[in-house]
């Protein structure tokens, strides 16, 4: 399990590989993940000014009680109100960027795709896909945000559980969703993917977990964005490689092994 999940963050690193050698295609995947991360931004700094009144709006029982105690735990409250607000972010920030660069991204996939071996056997979705599943994607984090936050509220381990929580499941959540692409494209069905996901989990949870973490990062979530593109492609490509039948029948080809030209390799998985 440690062995594949260090194979998803490996995944990770050869998106990032791209940048060298594929800098200009990686370079037109800012432009979507400056204008989404300027958007996020707007709300998240507010969010951060007020920070103070809203711990004191959610902890009024709190207003009698003497010093240090009643800023401790404010302090932790704002504390957790801010990680449940990242994880949210992540998911905001993935899906207004996939939303807006639909065009670029597609290109950095294609690119992959081809690189891989073969032409992609269709246009993995479009505009309207890209913004349906945007919208589930938001959806989705809303559910974690909320989830991150009740976790937070547990007396003394509450932070901790609530932080490594939000990136675990904010992690998964985005890897399951960057792969979308190539499945779409695939016309896999859910039951299919399932299947997919349920062979690799450790891999896929890899993946996702050091995207999160990359985009925690100030600017991280605007550089990270194009590679987590390119990663998701391989790793959608490996989960392919990998699968022998699917339920609804063989398993679509994926033209190729998880290597090419102008793809980074670190290895054997």
């Amino acid at each position: 399990m440690i062995r594949e999940f260090g194979a998803g963050v490996r995944t990770l690193l050869r998106g990032f590989g791209l940048w060298r050698t594929r800098p200009g295609l990686m370079a037109l995947g800012l432009i979507p993940a400056v204008i989404a991360f300027l958007l996020l931004a707007a709300a998240l700094i507010p969010l951060l000014l007020s920070l103070g009144g809203i711990t004191e709006w959610i902890t009024p029982f709190a207003a009698g009680w003497t010093e240090p105690w009643r800023s401790i735990l404010r302090g932790a409250v704002g504390i957790i109100v801010f990680i449940a607000a990242l994880a949210l972010a992540a998911s905001v920030f993935s899906a207004l960027a996939l939303t807006i660069g639909d065009p670029f991204y597609e290109r950095i996939w294609r690119a992959v795709e081809t690189d891989l071996g073969g032409e992609p056997p269709a246009d993995g979705g479009g505009f309207w896909t890209a913004l349906g599943e945007g919208l589930r994607l938001v959806l989705l984090g809303l559910l974690i945000a909320v989830l991150v936050l009740l976790i937070g509220l547990i007396p003394i381990v509450g932070g901790v559980l609530g932080a490594v929580g939000g990136v675990v499941f904010t992690g998964r959540l985005l890897a399951r969703e960057l792969t979308g692409r190539a499945f779409d494209a695939r016309n896999l069905t859910p039951l299919d993917r399932a299947a997919l996901f349920a062979g690799s989990r450790a891999r896929v949870l890899g993946f996702g977990v050091a995207t999160q973490l990359c985009f925690l990062i100030p600017l991280g979530a605007v550089f990270a964005m194009p590679a987590a593109v390119a990663g998701s492609t391989m790793l959608a490509r490996t989960m392919l490689d990998r699968a022998t039948t699917l339920p609804s029948g063989p398993r679509p080809s994926a033209s190729g092994p998880v290597s090419g030209p102008g793809i980074p390799s670190t290895g054997p998985a």
